[in-house]
C-alpha cells in the first residue's frame, strides 16, 4: 500500500482523469462516500465543471435528497445514532429513480432529488435526462456495502480523531454512527479509491502496490 500526498486541486484533476477515461456500459454511476465533515457533496460539485469540459454530462444527486420522511426517519428521535445509520436514506428510492436509470439498461431518465427534508414533503424535482457516456455522481455517506449498483466507488476516509474535530458539535450525536460503519462495513478496504482526508487541505490518495502513480 503507498499513501500518495496531493493537493485538493490535484485530487480533482487527478478523479476528473480516471472518470474521463473510464469505460461504462451506457453511464457511469460514481459513489462519492463519506462522512458530511469529509465533504463528499463538495467534492462532487468541484468535479462537475471539469468533467463536462472533459466531454462528459454529468448529473450530481446528494443522498440528503434522498432521505425518508421524518415520519420515518425519525420514529426512534432525532438524536438516535443506530437509526441515522440504518434507515435515514431511501436506498429504493436512490436505487429506482437515479441508479438503475443510469445503468446499461436504464433509461436515462434521473430524479436528482426526491424529498425536501426542510419541508418534510416530495422535491417535485422533474427527472433529468442523462444521456449515454454521462455520469451520476452520488455523494453523501454510508453509501457503501449496502448493495447499490455503483460503477465506481470512491470513500473519503476520517480518522476517528478526525471526525470527531471536524463534525459540527450539534452533530456529534453520529459519531457512534460512522464508527459501526468503519467497523461493520469498512469501505476502506473494498473501495475503488479511497482518499485520506482528516486535513481537507493535504489529502492523501491510498493506492495499492501496483496501481499506477
Amino acid at each position: 500500500m503507498r499513501v500518495r500526498p496531493i493537493s485538493p486541486q490535484r485530487l480533482v484533476a487527478d478523479l476528473v482523469e480516471r472518470l474521463v477515461g473510464a469505460t461504462p456500459a451506457g453511464r457511469l454511476r460514481v459513489a462519492l462516500d463519506g462522512a458530511p465533515a469529509a465533504g463528499p457533496d463538495e467534492l462532487a460539485a468541484a468535479l462537475v465543471d471539469p468533467l463536462r469540459a472533459g466531454g462528459r454530462p454529468v448529473l450530481h444527486v446528494r443522498a440528503e435528497d434522498f432521505l425518508r420522511p421524518a415520519s420515518v426517519r425519525l420514529e426512534r428521535g432525532r438524536t438516535d445514532p443506530d437509526a441515522y445509520y440504518e434507515g435515514w436514506v431511501d436506498e429504493a428510492g436512490l436505487r429506482r429513480e437515479v441508479l438503475d436509470p443510469a445503468g446499461p439498461a436504464g433509461t436515462g431518465l434521473l430524479l436528482p432529488s426526491l424529498w425536501d427534508a426542510r419541508v418534510d414533503r416530495a422535491s417535485r424535482a422533474a427527472y433529468v435526462e442523462l444521456p449515454p457516456g454521462g455520469v451520476v455522481l452520488v455523494s453523501g455517506a454510508f453509501l457503501l456495502g449496502g448493495g447499490l449498483p455503483f460503477d465506481v466507488t470512491v470513500h473519503l476516509e476520517l480518522s476517528a480523531a478526525a471526525l470527531g474535530r471536524r463534525t459540527d458539535p450539534e452533530l456529534a450525536w453520529t459519531l457512534p454512527a460512522f464508527a459501526r460503519y468503519a467497523e461493520e462495513v469498512a469501505p476502506a478496504s473494498f473501495a475503488d479509491l479511497v482518499v485520506r482526508a482528516d486535513d481537507p487541505r493535504r489529502p492523501a490518495i491510498v493506492e495499492s502496490a501496483d496501481d499506477p502513480v
